[in-house]
């Protein structure tokens, strides 16, 4: 399906948000978290993106609550995460009591990303440093 798509304000085959090695963000978010067991830990609520890099830092997680009350959101260094295509979802090696245990926010009372205290707060609970900085792709593999 092509042209443009009143509900979503994009144009382009939907088809193209998605390729072997590239997906559009817009198709992460609601993908399902498990750990290695199978169990339901959340779901991608969103991401934090570096500006400079264009790489993907942290993946926020929804946890919990029912229709979207009481929902909580962990942030994980998006390299912890690792996709399964054959479950279509991300794994992560967590319990749900380290996940509860770890960093996390409502709706109600966001964290400020801008000093970025929060985000070393997050990789220190998840025992790994930040990975270094990486230069921008050129789009060569």
């Amino acid at each position: 399906m092509s042209g443009y798509d009143t509900t979503t304000g994009r144009t382009g085959d939907i088809s193209a948000n998605e390729t072997r090695n590239l997906i559009a963000a817009s198709k992460v978010n609601g993908t399902s978290v498990r750990n290695p067991a199978g169990e339901s830990l959340g779901s991608i609520y969103d991401l934090m993106i570096d500006k400079r890099s264009g790489h993907v830092e942290y993946a926020i997680m929804s946890f919990g609550g029912f229709l979207g009350m009481g929902e909580s959101y962990h942030p994980l260094p998006w390299h912890v995460l690792k996709y399964d295509p054959a479950n279509g979802s991300y794994i992560v090696e967590l319990s749900k009591e380290s996940l509860q245990g770890g960093p996390s926010y409502t709706s109600s009372a966001s964290p400020d990303w801008s000093t970025g205290t929060y985000g070393r707060d997050i990789d220190t609970y998840y025992g790994r440093g930040r990975l270094p900085e990486r230069p921008i792709s050129d789009g060569t593999l």
